[in-house]
């Protein structure tokens, strides 16, 4: 079965706890605009994310708050860390790294640094109709001047929206624009 889906660009970015959220600002989240993924958002806050005196400024923050600390970000940024953090399912922290967040505020050491792993989002519905469950992996074909087929993990949620996510390392190895079609192969 071959589907036509989204392909996302998703940039380096930070999920917070409440707790965390609260030691770096004082104002509460508000948000910037909406994300692809129902009920996620960017806000208008940023951060800088360090590792000794390699650095990254404006490093945005992502809504809702989570119940763990997750920044994520490409193997290019990692370089620019001078850091070497696992590919990770969302979620999945083991074996993550610490990095220190700086605000105007406050500059604190969390764990939670990964290279978050491709993947598609759905629903239950879509993971019924294809025939895959969470955590499944999949083929995604990618057509254009640098083509190819990429394996990615199947990310199923109750608001999930049919497409791809590819940090930016992956987007630029295959020329692919945020919202370009590739081909789900179930």
């Amino acid at each position: 079965m071959m589907i036509p889906i989204k392909a996302r660009v998703s940039n380096r970015h930070i999920h917070l706890t409440k707790e965390t959220y609260d030691l770096l600002f004082d104002d509460e989240m508000i948000k910037r605009n909406d994300l692809s993924q129902i009920g996620e958002y960017a806000s208008t806050k940023t951060l800088t994310i360090k590792n000794g005196e390699n650095k990254i400024n404006n490093v945005r923050v992502v809504g809702p708050l989570r119940n763990y600390n997750q920044i994520e970000i490409s193997k290019k940024d990692a370089r620019v860390l001078n850091l070497n953090p696992p590919v990770r399912r969302s979620g999945d922290l083991s074996d993550s790294l610490y990095i220190t967040l700086e605000t105007e505020k406050a500059k604190i050491e969390v764990k939670g640094l990964i290279i978050a792993n491709r993947h598609v989002h759905m629903n239950e519905d879509d993971a019924k109709r294809l025939g895959v469950k969470d955590k499944d992996m999949v083929k995604v074909r990618i057509d254009g001047v640098k083509s190819g087929i990429i394996d990615a993990e199947v990310k199923v949620t109750s608001k999930g929206v049919l497409e791809l996510h590819l940090d930016t390392d992956d987007a630029n190895a295959f020329l692919i624009e945020d919202y370009d079609e590739v081909t789900l192969k179930i």
